[in-house]
């Protein structure tokens, strides 16, 4: 028994530190490509065939047509160690996992799904640097490396659950999906990280000047078509983007129209369970974090997307995947009749006020 509980805190203890890298690898991921590193290192998983950034005559014979820029190649290896070292995190988490199976209630198909999802990221982060930046694939990649985070905490918050509760004694009860307001925000919160991603990889973060008109105009021309055009030819790299003015614009416009249906999403959930003081928490750190970003993004287009500013606009966007995470995992985690009928509203009372 003590070896089992050990191996608890153990996985407890990894998997919030998971969290807290996984963090840090979006933001280095980021950084990287604000600074047009991307392709600092022209092959993966190494850097110009070699672990560390060689010298730039090494480089040079390697590979002739792509110069060493050695700022660049560290900042493309430091994000690619960190990933590395994420990835020795999951195999950890799922070794305990498998350890952890018969204990009843503990998440062994998270943790093999987290493990699953890192081995697919690393796919994504090969193809991003052999695909010169796709856009599609560096989308992609920025929307995985949030799902592996926002798993890592699903993960820690369930074996936290399991610690607190009797679990040698008694199954724990299911986790229930709480509604279709919650899938209605969470799927436009998908949506919205997935158009970031897209503006972030076509370079459109600058397409608009001004707010809340676009260019001095309240619908400029845009080319919808080109902008999302989802079969962009492989081969060309991608570095600084290829689309023209116009399709910029419109992808720029589609995530300030996301960026607004979010917040009604958000606001919906907060006046649902403005009584429910179980919810209310989790749903005042998600509602806050959406209006710092929301100013974040206002900052970046006024200031034309200074480093510091992009760098918190991503932050903002693991913090309100965060916020959000933990918000979901606990309407989904109360008991049923507690869902049905929340704090603070008798079954009498809520018939009467419908």
């Amino acid at each position: 028994m003590e070896a089992v509980h050990a191996r608890m805190r153990l996985a407890k203890a990894l998997s919030l530190l998971g969290v807290i890298v996984a963090f840090g690898v979006i933001l280095m991921g980021a950084w990287t490509r604000l600074e047009d590193a991307g392709l600092g290192c022209p092959d993966w998983p190494g850097c110009y065939g070699h672990v560390l950034v060689p010298d730039s005559a090494t480089a040079l014979a390697r590979f002739p047509h792509a110069p060493l820029d050695a700022g660049k190649a560290w900042f493309e290896m430091i994000h690619r160690y960190l990933a590395s070292g994420l990835g020795l995190v999951v195999i950890g988490l799922a070794w305990l996992a498998w350890r952890l199976r018969h204990v009843p209630g503990y998440p062994v198909r998270t943790s093999l799904a987290l493990l699953g999802l890192i081995l697919v990221q690393g796919a994504f982060g090969a193809f991003t640097v052999t695909l010169r930046l796709w856009p599609q694939i560096v989308t992609l990649h920025l929307v995985g490396g949030m799902s592996i985070m926002l798993l890592f905490l699903w993960l820690h918050l369930r074996q936290r659950q399991i610690a607190s509760q009797p679990w040698w004694s008694a199954r724990l009860a299911r986790l229930a999906w709480p509604g279709g307001l919650w899938l209605f925000a969470v799927a436009v919160l998908a949506g919205q990280l997935m158009l970031g991603g897209w503006t972030s990889s076509n370079y459109a973060g600058i397409a608009c000047q001004g707010i809340p008109s676009c260019n001095g105009q309240w619908w400029p021309a845009m080319d919808w078509g080109e902008g999302f055009h989802l079969t962009q030819s492989v081969g060309p790299s991608y570095l600084h983007g290829k689309l023209h003015a116009e399709a910029r614009t419109a992808i720029h416009v589609a995530h300030r129209f996301g960026a607004v249906l979010l917040g009604i999403a958000l606001w919906l959930l907060v006046w649902r369970y403005r009584r429910d003081t179980a919810l209310r928490p989790f749903l005042g750190v998600a509602m806050a974090a959406y209006l710092v970003q929301a100013g974040l993004g206002i900052a970046n287009v006024l200031f034309w997307l200074p480093l510091g500013l992009a760098l918190a606009h991503t932050a903002g966007a693991a913090l309100l995947v965060l916020a959000m995470t933990a918000a979901v995992w606990r309407v989904s985690s109360l008991p049923r009749r507690l869902l049905a009928h929340p704090p603070g509203i008798e079954p009498e009372e809520e018939w009467i006020n419908a």
